[in-house]
């Protein structure tokens, strides 16, 4: 039962929408009437400018973390910043993968919410460590060579899911990366589209309010 106990304290803490508070709050504005219409950190940036974007980027994975660190704490788990050394941790995983899903789909926001990569950068992060540095280093190549925040946070999630297998972490740690690589294909599904035919929007630091 801890399983699905982790589950929905991760959707609660996933359920804070950053992005969307930030958008009210500095912009006046719902962040998912403009630009790309993501409540998310690139969105944030297109639409509100660098500063707005690195809060809310910083914002979302902590909470992720937070959601990892207290299940861990609550239910005798370790990771990273727990018990390093740990070949995997159950508790804060599912707390994690909980609060990927409360960010996707929150349900006071009609369940329209965010892609997940930043959050899920915080999962990466409380997991193991040299995985952290792998992950995060393929991501900013990524991004500096193509400027595609979209198809970095794709690169992300699958090499976490293989580096998992390569570090040879238990068939339930394996399952839930390719969980969390799914989900960040299905919510990333447009853009792959776009990346397909050529039509994704690089990245830029220049904001634009552009309904």
């Amino acid at each position: 039962m801890y399983r699905v106990y982790c589950l929905i304290i991760g959707y609660l803490f996933g359920c804070i929408q950053v992005s969307y508070i930030v958008g009210k709050l500095v912009g006046k504005i719902d962040i998912r009437e403009y630009g790309s219409g993501n409540a998310g950190t690139t969105n944030i940036v297109r639409t509100l400018g660098t500063k707005y974007g690195l809060l809310v980027f910083t914002l979302d994975i902590l909470k992720a973390v937070a959601a990892y660190l207290t299940c861990s704490l609550l239910f005798d788990g370790a990771g990273t910043f727990i018990n390093p050394g740990q070949p995997f941790v159950q508790p804060g995983f599912y707390a994690a993968l909980g609060t990927i899903i409360g960010h996707d789909f929150p349900f006071f926001m009609q369940f329209r919410g965010g892609k997940g990569s930043a959050s899920g950068l915080g999962i990466i992060l409380c997991v193991n460590l040299p995985i952290a540095l792998i992950t995060f280093a393929t991501g900013i190549i990524t991004v500096g060579v193509s400027r595609y925040i979209s198809l970095a946070s794709l690169l992300m999630s699958f090499i976490f899911f293989v580096l998992l297998l390569i570090f040879k972490y238990d068939a339930e740690a394996v399952f839930l990366a390719f969980i969390l690589f799914a989900l960040s294909a299905f919510q990333h599904r447009g853009n792959i589209s776009r990346l397909i035919k050529g039509g994704e929007r690089k990245f830029t630091f220049k904001p634009k309010i552009d309904k």
